[in-house]
């Protein structure tokens, strides 16, 4: 246990200092993020705090996880650094979408051939239980990429990502010290630590942006911590406190903002006819700012939001896991469709009753 709060401290402490060296060198490169049409911002910000982040979990995560218990870490790193190098470069000069893409395929693939960390079961979901390993390798990957690009979409106002992730990497963290998985807790408790100090500077007024760097490394911890969650339940036995029922759909729920949203939007682009990766304003945070809240507001909001979701996924969790996702993805449905009346009311000058 004191490990877990070693490894929350250290990267709190190494990314709270390290990121106002990072600002100034930001303002003294002229390394900044342009303020743009579909952007919240209106003045040029730093967006290398991701840097902070890195350092931050890495440093906490190898100098604390037990040497014993190092295992297959190296590979969940080595995908850490691929996908920092990809943030940075995008960053500092923007690369293509495709080429991005590529990276994060290669660093999920070392993730689930190398670490072993993939989706093995369906839980019952249309009646299927374990998946074939071609089936399991795919699903796994794709997960992976989702959860990465969520995060990424959803990093377009002050203190969201981070807040949310933190959210679910505490959350998380706390099942697996009472599961007995330390080194998954190191690295959950890490980030959190990493992302406290970095939301200082990141709440209005915002110094400094995690940008890519900081936002595909956070989706892409949160994945691996997300599926060893619905695996490493499974191997519970029946009467353990931490054993949980309709495990998948608990997942989702508490990662029902970046997942939903994602989701929705893509969905939404593709049936007007566009490219789901086509940009736009019409994700759940543009709706809230468009609907007249500040950036703290919208965020505090849609992290209390999502508190209300994980508590209903962990309440209900006895319905089974089909019935919850409906649940879940009806309800997150009807807020959003809620949501996006009184944006468009309002745009159009004649906002909705209270």
């Amino acid at each position: 246990m004191y490990d877990v709060v070693l490894s929350f401290l250290t990267a709190f402490t190494l990314t709270y200092f390290a990121i106002p060296s990072i600002i100034h060198v930001a303002h003294s490169k002229n390394l900044m993020a342009e303020p743009g049409s579909r952007d919240s911002h209106q003045v040029r910000t730093p967006s290398l705090g991701g840097i902070g982040i890195f350092a931050g979990v890495v440093f906490s995560i190898v100098l604390w996880t037990p040497y014993n218990s190092f295992g297959t870490l190296q590979y969940i790193l080595c995908s850490f650094v691929i996908i920092f190098l990809i943030g940075a470069k995008d960053d500092i000069i923007p690369m293509s979408p495709f080429k991005k893409l590529i990276g994060q395929v290669l660093a999920a693939s070392i993730l689930v051939f190398k670490s072993g960390i993939r989706i093995t079961s369906f839980y019952g979901i249309f009646g299927i239980y374990e998946l074939p390993d071609v089936v399991s390798y795919s699903l796994s990957i794709f997960t992976i990429l989702v959860i990465i690009n969520a995060f990424n979409l959803i990093d377009g106002i002050n203190g969201l990502s981070g807040s949310i992730a933190t959210l679910i990497s505490i959350i998380l963290g706390i099942w697996f010290i009472g599961t007995h998985n330390t080194v998954l807790a190191i690295i959950a408790f890490s980030l959190a630590g990493a992302l406290i100090a970095f939301l200082k500077y990141n709440y209005t007024p915002a110094q400094i942006f995690m940008g890519d760097t900081g936002a595909l490394l956070v989706g892409l911890v949160c994945s691996i911590l997300t599926i060893q969650f619905i695996e490493l339940n499974k191997v519970l036995l029946d009467q353990d406190p931490f054993k949980l029922n309709a495990v998948p759909a608990i997942a989702i729920g508490i990662l029902i903002l970046p997942l939903f949203d994602t989701l929705r939007v893509f969905v939404t682009r593709a049936i007007k006819g566009r490219s789901p990766l086509s940009p736009d304003r019409t994700h759940i945070h543009h709706l809230l700012i468009d609907s007249g809240l500040s950036h703290m507001q919208a965020t505090f909001l849609l992290v209390a939001v999502n508190i209300i979701f994980i508590i209903l996924v962990f309440y209900f969790q006895d319905l089974g896991t089909l019935p919850l996702l409906t649940l879940t993805i009806g309800l997150a449905s009807l807020m959003t469709g809620w949501l996006y009346y009184r944006s468009e009311r309002k745009k159009l000058g004649n906002p909705p009753p209270v």
